[in-house]
């Protein structure tokens, strides 16, 4: 059986779904510009550095969800899936998982942001299984804090077995291979059979060169 992961921002997407759903809450008005857009572009170089934490990764970007239920971002999310997202994601990338499907292999996309943002994006993939970092809702509103392991760098590893133990398997029981552009998925990428790094950051076509890791060029 064949297993096949797929990182989202940045490998099949050109761009970061976290930033971009900030400019686009920002451009509707939902959140303050002059507070909050030096901070989303503190928090993305920082997460493309691997030096920051995943807790205050997380909770940064689930606050813009705060106080909301799902019903009133949904058009919201819908609307920043059509003219946010879809114009980012090239054919390369569609065609490429398209690949795997046909192949009837086990495809997932496994990412640091959070369901909400993320769910259509996959289903616009055609990938029915999400691994994602999980919102956390209570009295029908989001908390702005996440609930279970984050999904990010170890966490996407132990998320991962998780996952597979649930529908009775293990990572061994497949031949496995992994996409990513980013450092801060290192841990995933060693886990697998096959790593392959798309438009990687410096700190992974370092890794990537040195372990002889196949390097793809796909949205950049």
């Amino acid at each position: 059986m064949k297993l096949t992961l797929f990182d989202l921002d940045h490998t099949l997407l050109s761009g970061d779904s976290d930033v971009l759903w900030c400019e686009f809450l920002i451009r509707e008005g939902a959140l303050d510009s002059g507070s909050f857009a030096a901070r989303n572009a503190d928090m993305e170089a920082r997460y493309q550095a691997g030096t920051v934490g995943v807790e205050e990764f997380a909770d940064f970007y689930l606050g813009t969800l705060t106080g909301r239920t799902p019903e009133d971002l949904e058009a919201l999310r819908q609307t920043f899936l059509v003219d946010w997202i879809v114009p980012r994601i090239p054919a390369s990338a569609v065609d490429l998982v398209g690949r795997h499907l046909d192949a009837g292999e086990l495809v997932v996309m496994t990412t640091a942001t959070n369901r909400f943002i993320t769910e259509l994006t996959a289903l616009y993939f055609g990938i029915e299984h999400l691994i994602a970092t999980e919102p956390q809702v209570v009295g029908g509103l989001f908390t702005g804090r996440s609930t279970g392991v984050l999904n990010m760098r170890e966490g996407k590893v132990r998320r991962l077995h998780d996952w597979l133990k649930a529908r009775g398997h293990q990572l061994r029981d497949f031949k496995s291979t992994a996409y990513s552009d980013s450092i801060n998925d290192l841990p995933l990428l060693l886990a697998v059979d096959r790593a392959v790094a798309v438009d990687p950051d410096a700190g992974l076509r370092k890794e990537s060169l040195e372990r002889s890791w196949e390097i793809l060029q796909l949205v950049r």
